[in-house]
């Protein structure tokens, strides 16, 4: 009997790794020349809580698509983003004001989870979305769909604050 799951896992290295080493190191680089190709892979999110108004420093994956800047993840940190917020984003050594907007259609998530996979490749697309292939093989869009229903996958689209 084939496996019928969906061929898509939420691919993390461990959360203690990522706040108490990753994390730090990665802010401190990013703010500095010595970051090289880094500067433009990775983004700081500066942001506050929704509720609580604690204030949060995130390193992710940025993921430019079309031009526009989107945070792809499935962590519950994104839930500060629902009816749009402001952050402050370091991204390629230029800190800027910027919304952040949670984008919530298992469609349109899934297309841009799509479209992003299918311009890294399934290879690199697993070390940079944070996100597991069944085989090493690219989803289709329906995979894609059902995963963010399954797994909440969501996006966060960051355009400039006006």
């Amino acid at each position: 009997m084939t496996d019928q799951s969906n061929p898509i896992t939420q691919s993390h290295p461990p959360k203690a790794f990522l706040r108490l080493v990753a994390n730090p190191i990665l802010t401190l680089l990013l703010r500095t020349p010595f970051a090289g190709a880094a500067r433009h892979q990775f983004m700081v999110v500066d942001f506050n809580g929704r509720k609580s108004g604690r204030p949060y420093s995130l390193v992710l994956t940025a993921h430019l698509i079309d031009g526009i800047l989107y945070a792809l993840t499935g962590a519950s940190w994104k839930v500060n983003f629902r009816d749009g917020a402001p952050a402050q984003v370091l991204h390629d050594g230029t800190t800027t004001a910027m919304r952040g907007e949670l984008i919530t259609d298992p469609a349109l998530v899934a297309d841009l989870y799509a479209r992003c996979a299918e311009s890294y490749g399934a290879k690199r697309a697993e070390r940079v979305m944070g996100v597991g292939f069944r085989n090493h093989q690219m989803p289709t869009r329906d995979q894609f769909a059902e995963a963010a229903k399954e797994l909440g996958l969501r996006a966060i689209r960051f355009t400039p604050a006006t």
